[in-house]
C-alpha cells in the first residue's frame, strides 16, 4: 500500500522536486517500474465519478491487484495479467471510461508508439507544464496589472513578474516551440488539444496576469473551478462588438458627466462622488442586464455614500430634478427629520432597454455606519423571494456595494457572509462589488488591513473573487457578465474588486494631499477612465471624436433641463425616496382604529390542542420523554383553559397564522428557546433531521410559519430581520436575543434603523425584539436588556400631557417612534403581539421578556383574558383588597416586569394587602399618562412609589420619573429670576399641602400651558408680567422671548444636591400636589452582581423599602 501511494504522490504532484521519470528509468528494480506505471495508468480507469483525483482508495486497489498477481497470475483479470507482464493494457468491459481530469501515460509520448515506455524528459516536461498552468491559475492574480496608478501591489512573495511563476522549471528557449498536450483543467487551447509552450505561456499570461486577476483555486468544487476557467481562458472571451463598445462608452459618459455636472453646480457641497471609479455605474448596469436576461425581475441594492447619487441617477434612473432638489435646502412637504442626500434610498420600476424586460430596482437607505445596510438588504431580498415563491432566487437578487476599507474592516461583512448558505437566511447568491479606492478616508491599505487584499474575507464562503483594473472598461464588463452568470448558475456569492482610485479627498471639500501626497500627485496627472477609453475607441476606429463629444453634450443638456426644473420646486418630499413602498396598505384604513385582538375561545382551544400534541398519524416519531411531559402539561392547561408564557405565545402566533398573517421568529436557539420553554420544533430521537412543527399544521389554509435558529450573530441577524420586516406589513417578524443584553452588539441596527428609520426615511417597520430581562442572580451579562437605552431613544415628550380622549392610546402609538413594554402576564404578551398586526400602521416593538416567569405558577392567564372582548392592558391595576378599598391605601407601588411577583409575595408575607396597592405599568413607552393620572386620583391619600429591580441609574426610573410628575401635575424648582416664565406664580397653582382636593381642577386649568412642548414654554412669558420685568412681550404660542433665560449669572449649581440639603440661595421650590419616590437598588456601574448572596441582599433591601408603611 505505501509503495503504491508513494508512486502516486510523486506522479501527480506538479511541483515535485524529485525527478519521477529519472527515478523510474534508473531504478534497479524492474518491479518498481511496473508497479509505478500501473499505478499511474489506473487513474485513467477510476470508476468513482465523484473522485476526480487519484487517492488512497485507488492506490490500495492497485496494490491489492499487484500482490494477487504475484501470488497467482490467474487470480486477476486477464487484462491485469497482460498489463503486469508486458506493460500494455486492454480495458476490461466492466470498468468506467476515462474520467474528467485524468490523463493516460500514453498521452505523454506524442507521436511515439503506444506501447513504448515514455522517456524521462517527456514525462517530466509534461508534468511541469501542468504545474505551470496550475501556478498561473493559483498565483496569476498576484502579478496582474490591477492598479491604474501602478503604486500598490499585494504584499505577497514573487509578485514582480510572470517569470517567477515558472522559474523553477528547467525550460529553455529550445523548448518554447515544443508541442505539449493540454490537460482537461485548462481551456486556453479552445478546440486545440496541444499547443507550443510559448503559446501556452502567452495565453496564460494574457488571461491571468493582464487587467484581470482571478482568485478561485481555493474553491473546493472541481465543477465550479472548471466553470470559471472556461469563462476566462477560452480564446476570444474578451472580444466585444462595436455596438457593445459604444454602449459601454455611452454609459461611462453618463457616469462621468453626472459627477462633472454636480461638481460644476455644487462645488462646495459634499456629494461623495465617484470620480476615479466611474466604471462602477456601467458595471452595475451590466450585472443587471445579464441578470435580467437570465430571469431576474427585482434587484435590491445596498451601498455606502460614495457613488450613491450617481447610482440613483444612472442605474435606477431616478428623476434628476428630484436629486438636484436635495441640494437646494428646501423645507420638507411631509413629516420626519429626513436625512442627507447621500444616505437616501429609492424604489423604481422601469423597462430595461437592453433586455426589453421590466425590472424593479431598490436602493436601501443607509446611515454613515458603513456596511450596516448589508444584512438589511439580505433580509429584504429574502422576504421578497419568500413572498414571490422564489425558492431558488431566480427572480429576486441582491447586489451589495462596498468600500475597500470597510469591506475588510467591518465585522458585519463577515457576519452577513456567513448567512449566505444558511437555509433560512440564504438569498441564493449575492454579487458584491467593491469600489476599491485603495485608501480609507486618510489611511492607506498598509495600515488598514493585515490581508493582501481587501476582499479576502470572501474566501471563507468559497466565493470567487474577480479583481479588475477599473481603467479597463471591457475587462470590467466581462467580469460583471461572468459574475452575473455565476450567480445564476450556482446561486452563490461572488466578489468583483474594482481597483480604481479616489480623485478627490474623502469628500469634495477635503484635502487629500495632507496625508497621501505621492498618490495624489499621480492622480492629478492621470487621465480619467472615459478619456482613456474614448482614445482607445477612436484609435481603433470604433467611434469618432465628434461622436464622443456629442454623447457628452447630449447628457449635459439633460442635466441642465433637470436642473432648471429643480429650481421650480418649493419643497422636498421624503416619500419620493422611500425604498420599500407598501402598496395599498394604508388606503381605506381609519388611522386611529385598532382591530380587535381577542379571538374566539374555540380558536384558542384548537390551537392549544394542536400545540400540545405529537405528530398526528406518526406513531413511529420518537419524542424525548422530557418533551412528552411538556406536551402533557400543555394539554392539561388547555383543558383547564389557562395558558403559561409559551402557550400564550403559541396562541398569538397560531391565531395570526389562521388569519393569513405570515409569522417569522428568528434568533439564537429560538426553536427550543434559550430557557427550554418554547419547543416549537420536535426532533425525532432516532432519525437525523426528522422534525415536526405543530404551528405549521394548525389549519389547512393557514399562512406559513418560520422559526429559525440563527448563526451566533446579533448585528447581522437583527439587521436581516429588520430588512425582512420592511418588505410586507402583513407579517409578524420577531427577533429574540439569547439574553437581552446581547442585543448591544447590534446597537448600530437599533440606533440607525429601528429607532429612527421612520423619521429619517419615512419607512415603517413592525419588527418585534424579544429581549430576556430580569435581575435573577445570573451575573452582570445575563440580567438586563438595558431597557433604559431604548427608553432614552423614545420620542415622547416627558413634559407633554396629550389631550385626553377616547383615542388617547392609539394617538400615542401613532406619534411614537417605537413601543417599549414589559409584560407580566401571558395574556398581555398575547395581545401585544397581535396588536402589532391590528394597528393601522407599523411601529417596532421592544419587549422585555421574562426568564423565571416562564414557569412561575402565578404567571398564567385564563382564556377569558385572551378571548373576544379582551385587549392589551397598558396598566394593570391592583385587583386585591387594596384596589377594592382605595381610600384606606397608604402606599401605591408602581412597577413593571417580574419584580411585581416579588413585591406581591413580600406584601402577602407582611400582611399588607389592604395597605399597599401594586400597579403594573405594562407599556412603558409611550407612557400611559392618562392611566397613571387615573390611578393617582383613585388613591388620593396614598404615597406614590416607583419600584424596580434594576439599579437607580438603569431600568425605567430615569424615563418614568419626569413623566409621572407631568401626569401628577408636578412643577419643577425654579429661580426667582425666572418667575415671569411659564413656571411662575401665575401659572403654578398646584396644592401646597399633601391634600389633593384641587388636583383635578388645577390640572384642567393649566392644561393649555402644560400641554405645550418645553421649548415653547421656555420661550413664552405672561403678557401682564412682561411689562413689569422690562422683558419683551411674547405671545402664548411660543414666540421667542429675549428674557435672560441663558444668562450665566442665573445658572444653577445645585441640580445634583443630595436629598435633605437645602437649595442654593435665590432658588425657591414650586409647590407640588403629588410626588413619587424611588424604591430600589442604588446607582451602580454594572447591571448586576456576580454574587448570589449579594443579589439576595439587594433584592430583600428593595422589597423591604417598597413594601413598608
Amino acid at each position: 500500500m505505501h509503495r503504491a501511494h508513494t508512486a502516486f504522490s510523486l506522479a501527480l504532484s506538479p511541483m515535485a522536486h524529485k525527478n519521477f521519470a529519472t527515478w523510474l528509468l534508473n531504478s534497479s528494480s524492474s518491479q518498481k517500474l511496473i508497479k509505478a506505471t500501473a499505478a499511474a495508468a489506473v487513474r485513467t480507469y477510476n470508476s468513482a465519478a465523484a473522485e476526480p483525483f487519484a487517492n488512497g482508495s485507488t492506490a490500495t486497489y492497485v496494490e491489492e491487484m499487484y500482490n494477487a498477481w504475484l501470488r497467482d497470475p490467474s487470480s486477476v483479470h486477464t487484462s491485469w495479467d497482460a498489463y503486469f507482464r508486458s506493460n500494455t493494457y486492454t480495458s476490461p468491459p466492466n470498468l468506467a471510461p476515462v474520467q474528467a481530469n485524468t490523463l493516460p501515460l500514453t498521452a505523454f509520448n506524442l507521436g511515439g508508439a503506444a506501447s513504448a515506455a515514455p522517456d524521462s524528459k517527456t514525462i517530466d516536461d509534461h508534468l511541469a507544464v501542468q504545474a505551470i498552468i496550475r501556478s498561473y491559475q493559483i498565483r496569476g492574480h498576484n502579478i496582474a496589472h490591477l492598479d491604474p496608478l501602478e503604486i500598490n501591489t499585494p504584499d505577497l512573495p514573487g509578485n514582480s513578474s510572470t517569470k517567477s511563476i515558472y522559474a523553477n522549471f528547467s525550460f529553455g528557449e529550445q523548448d518554447m516551440e515544443r508541442q505539449f498536450k493540454l490537460p482537461s483543467t485548462t481551456f486556453i487551447g479552445g478546440d486545440e488539444a496541444s499547443l507550443p509552450l510559448k503559446e501556452i505561456l502567452n495565453r496564460l499570461e494574457n488571461v491571468y496576469c493582464n487587467k484581470i486577476g482571478v482568485e478561485f483555486m481555493f474553491i473546493n468544487s472541481l465543477e465550479q473551478c472548471n466553470w470559471i476557467r472556461k469563462r476566462f481562458e477560452t480564446p476570444g472571451v474578451l472580444n466585444f462588438s462595436p455596438e457593445e463598445k459604444r454602449l459601454i462608452l455611452a454609459r461611462l459618459t453618463r457616469a462621468t458627466g453626472f459627477e462633472a455636472f454636480l461638481a460644476k453646480k455644487y462645488s462646495s457641497e459634499k456629494r461623495f462622488g465617484l470620480e476615479g471609479c466611474e466604471i462602477m455605474i456601467p458595471a452595475l448596469k451590466e450585472i443587471i442586464d445579464v441578470s435580467t436576461e437570465l430571469g431576474v425581475e427585482s434587484v435590491i441594492m445596498g451601498m455606502p455614500h460614495r457613488g450613491r447619487l450617481n447610482t440613483l441617477a444612472n442605474v435606477c434612473r431616478k428623476p434628476l430634478n428630484q436629486i438636484f432638489t436635495q441640494f437646494a435646502g428646501l423645507e420638507a412637504a411631509d413629516d420626519g427629520s429626513g436625512d442627507v442626500k447621500y444616505h437616501l434610498g429609492t424604489y423604481i420600476e422601469r423597462l430595461n432597454r437592453v433586455t426589453n424586460k421590466n425590472i424593479r430596482l431598490a436602493v436601501v437607505a443607509n446611515p454613515s455606519h458603513l456596511e450596516a445596510v448589508d444584512p438589511v438588504v439580505q433580509g429584504k431580498t429574502r422576504a421578497e423571494q419568500f413572498y414571490r415563491g422564489d425558492q431558488e432566487g431566480k427572480k429576486v437578487m441582491s447586489i451589495l456595494i462596498h468600500g475597500d476599507a470597510a469591506f475588510c474592516g467591518q465585522g458585519v461583512v463577515y457576519e452577513t457572509m456567513h448567512l449566505s448558505d444558511l437555509p433560512d437566511y440564504t438569498t441564493h447568491g449575492t454579487i458584491h462589488v467593491v469600489a476599491n479606492n485603495q485608501i480609507g478616508f486618510t489611511t492607506d491599505p498598509r495600515f488598514s488591513r493585515s490581508s493582501p487584499y481587501c476582499t479576502d474575507v470572501a474566501r471563507v464562503v468559497n466565493a470567487p473573487i474577480f479583481h479588475v483594473n477599473a481603467d479597463d472598461p471591457e475587462a470590467v464588463m466581462h467580469v460583471c457578465k461572468v459574475a452575473a452568470e455565476w450567480r445564476a448558475t450556482f446561486h452563490k456569492d461572488c466578489v468583483i474588486d474594482l481597483v480604481g482610485y479616489r480623485r478627490n479627498g474623502h469628500n469634495e471639500i477635503d484635502e487629500p494631499m495632507f496625508t497621501q501626497p505621492l498618490m495624489y500627485q499621480k492622480i492629478r496627472k492621470h487621465k480619467n477612465c472615459l478619456d482613456l477609453y474614448a482614445d482607445k475607441l477612436i484609435a481603433e476606429g470604433t467611434v469618432t471624436g465628434e461622436e464622443v463629444k456629442s454623447v457628452a453634450a447630449k447628457y449635459e443638456n439633460i442635466c441642465e433641463e433637470a436642473f432648471a426644473l429643480a429650481k421650480t420646486e418649493t419643497h422636498v418630499k421624503y416619500k419620493d425616496w422611500l425604498d420599500s413602498p407598501w402598496s395599498g396598505f394604508f388606503e381605506g384604513k381609519d388611522p386611529l382604529k385598532v382591530a380587535p385582538t381577542g379571538v374566539k375561545e374555540e380558536t384558542l382551544i384548537h390551537i392549544g390542542n394542536r400545540f400540545s400534541s405529537p405528530p398526528p398519524n406518526a406513531a413511529e416519531f420518537v419524542i424525548h420523554k422530557g418533551l412528552m411531559r411538556v406536551l402533557a402539561a400543555r394539554k392539561t392547561m388547555v383543558d383547564e383553559k389557562i395558558a403559561d408564557w409559551a402557550l400564550g405565545e403559541a396562541m398569538a402566533f397560531g391565531s395570526l397564522l389562521k388569519e393569513g398573517i405570515h409569522v417569522r421568529l428568528s434568533g439564537q436557539d429560538v426553536e427550543r428557546g434559550t430557557f427550554s420553554h418554547r419547543h416549537h420544533v420536535l426532533h425525532h430521537q432516532l432519525v437525523d433531521k426528522a422534525t415536526y412543527n405543530s404551528l405549521q399544521h394548525m389549519y389547512p389554509d393557514q399562512a406559513p410559519y418560520s422559526v429559525s435558529n440563527s448563526s451566533l450573530s446579533e448585528y447581522a441577524v437583527l439587521g436581516f430581520e429588520h430588512g425582512y420586516s420592511m418588505t410586507n406589513p402583513n407579517a409578524l417578524v420577531l427577533w429574540e436575543a439569547q439574553f437581552g443584553d446581547f442585543s448591544n452588539t447590534a446597537q448600530s441596527i437599533i440606533d440607525q434603523f429601528i429607532s429612527s428609520g421612520q423619521s429619517k426615511w419615512v419607512r415603517q417597520s413592525g419588527l418585534v425584539m424579544l429581549l430576556p430581562h430580569g435581575m435573577e442572580g445570573m451575573g452582570p451579562e445575563h440580567s438586563s436588556c438595558r431597557v433604559e437605552r431604548f427608553l432614552q431613544m423614545s420620542s415622547d415628550d416627558p413634559d407633554y400631557f396629550p389631550p385626553e380622549s377616547d383615542e388617547f392610546a392609539i394617538r400615542q402609538l401613532h406619534d411614537i417612534n417605537w413601543i417599549v413594554a414589559n409584560c407580566t402576564t401571558p395574556a398581555n404578551y398575547y395581545h401585544i403581539l397581535r396588536r402589532q398586526i391590528a394597528l393601522p400602521f407599523r411601529k417596532p416593538l421592544i419587549l422585555c421578556t421574562p426568564k423565571s416567569l416562564l414557569r412561575h405558577p402565578e404567571a398564567k392567564s385564563p382564556f377569558s383574558e385572551m378571548s373576544e372582548g379582551s385587549e392589551f392592558q397598558r396598566i394593570i391595576p391592583d385587583r386585591g383588597p387594596a384596589g377594592d378599598n382605595p381610600s384606606n391605601v397608604k402606599k401605591v407601588v408602581f412597577c413593571t416586569g417580574r419584580v411585581y411577583y416579588d413585591l406581591t409575595k413580600t406584601r402577602a408575607d407582611k400582611q399588607l394587602e389592604k395597605d399597599i396597592a401594586i400597579v403594573r405599568v405594562e407599556q412603558v413607552s409611550p407612557f400611559p399618562f392618562d392611566l397613571v393620572k387615573e390611578q393617582a386620583n383613585l388613591y388620593k391619600n396614598a404615597e406614590l412609589v416607583w419600584s424596580q429591580e434594576e439599579h437607580k441609574n438603569q431600568g425605567c426610573w430615569s424615563y418614568v420619573q419626569p413623566r409621572f410628575l407631568t401626569a401628577l401635575n408636578h412643577s419643577r424648582d425654579i429661580s426667582q429670576n425666572d418667575e415671569q416664565s411659564t413656571f411662575s406664580n401665575t401659572t403654578t397653582t398646584t396644592t401646597t399641602d399633601n391634600t389633593n382636593t384641587n388636583q383635578e381642577t388645577d390640572s384642567e386649568s393649566d392644561s393649555d400651558q402644560k400641554s405645550k412642548p418645553w421649548l415653547s414654554r421656555m420661550f413664552a412669558s405672561n403678557k401682564s408680567d412682561s411689562a413689569t420685568t422690562g422683558g419683551s412681550a411674547a405671545t402664548a404660542t411660543g414666540e421667542f422671548n429675549a428674557a435672560k433665560h441663558f444668562d450665566l449669572k442665573n445658572v444653577r449649581h445645585d441640580f445634583n444636591r443630595p436629598a435633605g440639603i437645602a437649595a442654593a440661595p435665590g432658588v425657591r421650590h414650586a409647590k407640588t400636589g403629588r410626588k413619587i419616590s424611588y424604591a430600589g437598588r442604588a446607582c451602580g456601574a454594572s447591571t448586576a452582581t456576580g454574587s448570589k448572596a449579594q443579589h439576595i441582599r439587594e433584592l430583600n433591601a428593595l422589597l423591604n423599602d417598597a413594601i413598608s408603611t
